[in-house]
């Protein structure tokens, strides 16, 4: 797969890049909470907001939990257990992603996942996913990085945490070529003053060879929506089903309802973009003849530059 000179990736049905509608994703994430019935009916519904893809991550917990923090007791919905017990209970298994593969297909919406070692890459190329993505968290480890951009697909990085340094070497590593790279700044939620969404275009300038987005961690929609005023590409955002859910990412994350609204938002602000050309619009032509006066030569200057 190779990136056009409009820098465009092919995901399904949908491409991302400069003057491609804006691809929005809908990260589900853990926020399943381990089910995958409440897995689908956060699929239903980024299916009917008009989401363009949604996202999963995929761990293996004897990997990616700390020595530690593995015999660390907490309290979860399932009672209390240790964190490593916790995070293999809220995994989903091949079963689960067979029947959300089956389910997204049926629906016809792509997904994809983040994965946070090298197993849980292997694993997931069983099921062809069209994107692989690199969290903020891993964004630094050089062997993820080198297997991920092997499976050929195209390759998402998120760059929270991560200094201008972390994240030159991670595109040195990867290459531009299919490469996503999303703006975000990893705190969860996110304050308004430390979204920074001028990196947006920083990122532009810094990486022309590269698809630039943005990836929001904030309560609210209006600076997700602002993030496409900037440029991004694409955007991603957590959902939920319910705000007050357990689980660490429910709180800033969107509720269905507010999923539709960013959604329609995010296509008006689209529209409103146009392509910077002056141009004189049929109502404008109408609005003119009506309003402007007729200049004649006897008139004086000023009176033109009014």
């Amino acid at each position: 797969m190779v990136i056009s000179d409009l820098k465009r990736v092919k995901i399904g049905d949908h491409s991302i890049g400069e003057d491609a509608p804006v691809f929005i994703i809908a990260e589900i994430g853990i926020n399943h909470n381990g089910s995958i019935e409440l897995a689908k009916k956060m699929i239903d519904g980024a299916a009917r907001a008009g989401c363009s893809a949604v996202k999963f991550q995929k761990r293996t917990p004897e990997i990616c939990v700390p020595k530690h923090q593995r015999d660390v007791m907490r309290e979860t919905p399932w009672g209390v257990m240790s964190y490593l017990e916790y995070r293999r209970k809220v995994e989903f298994g091949f079963d689960e992603y067979m029947e959300i593969n089956r389910y997204c297909k049926e629906l016809n919406i792509p997904w994809f996942a983040s994965c946070w070692d090298v197993p849980s890459i292997e694993f997931m190329k069983q099921f062809d996913i069209p994107l692989f993505k690199i969290s903020s968290a891993m964004l630094t480890d050089t062997s993820l990085l080198s297997n991920m951009r092997q499976t050929g697909s195209p390759v998402m990085i998120s760059t929270g945490m991560s200094t201008a340094g972390e994240i030159e070497d991670a595109v040195n590593l990867l290459g531009e070529e299919n490469l996503l790279i999303a703006h975000t700044t990893s705190v969860y939620p996110c304050a308004d003053e430390e979204l920074n969404l001028r990196m947006i275009t920083s990122l532009k300038r810094r990486f022309p060879g590269s698809i630039i987005g943005y990836s929001g961690h904030e309560t609210g929609l209006p600076t997700t929506i602002a993030a496409v005023a900037f440029g991004a590409t694409f955007v991603e955002r957590h959902i939920t089903l319910d705000r007050a859910m357990w689980g660490t990412d429910q709180a800033s994350s969107v509720e269905l309802h507010g999923l539709e609204i960013l959604v329609r938002y995010i296509r008006s602000v689209e529209k409103a973009m146009g392509d910077g050309v002056k141009k004189l619009y049929a109502g404008e032509i109408a609005a003119k003849n009506k309003m402007r006066p007729s200049m004649t030569k006897d008139q004086p200057i000023e009176m033109a530059m009014q």
